[in-house]
């Protein structure tokens, strides 16, 4: 049996040209394509679960943002967007995380350090004594890098000797 009929959505020549625009656009992100594609799918009066299946999404995704569109106003591509996520904002700049990475390859002896490595202490005291940042905990400078690791290429100062990886068993890909 049916349920009830989602609320209608009427979209101006304006709104649906820049629907439109924002679904085919190459440049658009894929979220935004998608949630572009929703309401000019409801605008055509498609049910929520034929959106579904057409686009293959979820049905409460499509339900979300049919009642979102519903409940804002702006330009399509601001009423599209994320709502801002809540918490506190980071801290952080990604220039300042650049410059944390960037320490953490130099040599620890040329900031007058006695050790041959950075622990999370030393790198810590490192970053608030160049003013990277006015505070960070030994542990956070850790996490800043290692969630960096995966996302840049090895750095041939922290290589294992001989050039390979534990577990590598010898051979190169």
């Amino acid at each position: 049996m049916p349920g009830p009929k989602p609320p209608e959505i009427v979209l101006s020549i304006e709104e649906r040209e820049e629907l439109e625009r924002l679904e085919r656009a190459h440049t658009t992100g894929q979220q935004v394509a998608v949630r572009a594609r929703i309401v000019l799918r409801a605008a055509e009066g498609l049910s929520t679960e034929a959106i579904a299946r057409r686009l293959s999404i979820d049905a409460d995704t499509a339900r979300v943002w049919r009642a979102r569109w519903r409940a804002t106003t702006g330009s399509g591509a601001a009423r599209l967007a994320d709502a801002p996520k809540s918490g506190r904002p980071a801290r952080i700049t990604p220039e300042q995380i650049c410059q944390i990475i960037a320490l953490a390859c130099e040599i620890p002896a040329g900031s007058d350090r006695p050790i041959s490595q950075w622990s999370a202490r030393e790198l810590a005291d490192e970053i608030r004594e160049r003013g990277i940042v006015d505070r960070i905990s030994p542990r956070h400078a850790g996490r800043v890098l290692k969630s960096r690791r995966s996302q840049a290429p090895p750095h041939p100062l922290l290589a294992h000797p001989g050039g390979r990886r534990p577990g590598s068993g010898g051979a190169h890909r």
